[in-house]
């Protein structure tokens, strides 16, 4: 009887065990965000491996096109950590519209992430520029320092899809050729910039978030108090007084970070509360 309670006892820890082990190469089978990245590149700057396992290469447009800048090596960026720093301290500009190609040749959903600082400016509307991808319009009027003020760290992330030939971004549909073209459109505003930038394949909650910058979540939350308030005035104003259209700075970015992975954890939960009172049992006899 009591080799029988042994090897049952024994059985449900190699279960246990065995559980425990799945999960983990469940997970580390996974891609990981360095292999899902198709293509990056430090604007105005050398190559560099950031703290993710991505490879951002040397600017392919040294020389061809617009202009380098380290004017923002001089200064540490907010919300980077200090090995990314230089990805958000060099950038290109240009006294005109331009932009990188990307060779896509797989379809499925993608990601653009833009990376930017205002190094330069200490105030809103000196450097306001659009953001184009195929010619779609996929940030308006981005200012910089209007969104996260001087020296901070601010990524622009822009989902779409590739399927049958076609690009979907943002609600809008067009015939793709097999090049992505990300181009920074010249406004009135002084020159358009990037700083860094890379396409990956994924969800919106595949990219990494900066990090936390108490000034600016305060900023954020007083703006969502103040359209809170704004939206139950205009519930008392009638309808033919209300814009059809209203105009806004820009698209806001949609939250990656929203999903929540806790449902991993489950397996691991199970595995662990057989293996503990299996472990009892066996001290018992």
């Amino acid at each position: 009887m009591r080799r029988v309670t042994l090897r049952c006892a024994a059985r449900l820890v190699f279960a246990a065990l065995w559980l425990l082990v799945e999960v983990c190469q469940a997970e580390s089978g996974a891609p990981s965000l360095a292999d899902r990245v198709i293509w990056a590149v430090n604007c105005g700057g050398d190559a560099h491996t950031d703290v993710h396992g991505i490879h951002f290469k040397k600017d392919p447009l040294e020389g061809k096109l617009g202009k380098a800048s380290d004017y923002g090596v001089r200064l540490p960026i907010l919300r980077s950590s200090p090995e990314d720093q230089i990805l958000y301290q060099t950038e290109r500009y240009n006294e005109d519209t331009f932009g990188y190609e990307v060779p896509i040749r797989e379809e499925g959903d993608y990601i653009l992430v833009m990376k930017y600082a205002e190094v330069y400016f200490a105030q809103s509307q000196q450097k306001v520029f659009d953001v184009r991808l195929n010619g779609h319009v996929v940030v308006k009027d981005l200012d910089i320092f209007d969104r996260v003020g001087h020296s901070t760290a601010h990524d622009e992330i822009v989902p779409f899809s590739i399927k049958r030939g076609k690009l979907s971004v943002h609600g809008e549909v067009s015939t793709f050729n097999g090049k992505l073209t990300v181009e920074f459109v010249k406004g009135y505003y002084d020159n358009p910039k990037i700083c860094a930038l890379y396409v990956m394949k994924g969800k919106l909650e595949d990219v990494p978030k900066l990090q936390p910058h108490p000034g600016l979540e305060k900023r954020e939350e007083e703006e969502e108090e103040e359209e809170e308030g704004e939206g139950v005035e205009g519930e008392k104003k009638s309808a033919s007084t209300a814009p059809k259209n209203p105009v806004r700075s820009g698209p806001r970015t949609p939250n990656p970070y929203a999903a929540d992975n806790s449902s991993l954890m489950f397996p691991i939960l199970v595995a662990f509360g057989v293996f503990i009172p299996t472990l009892f049992c066996l001290c018992r006899l």
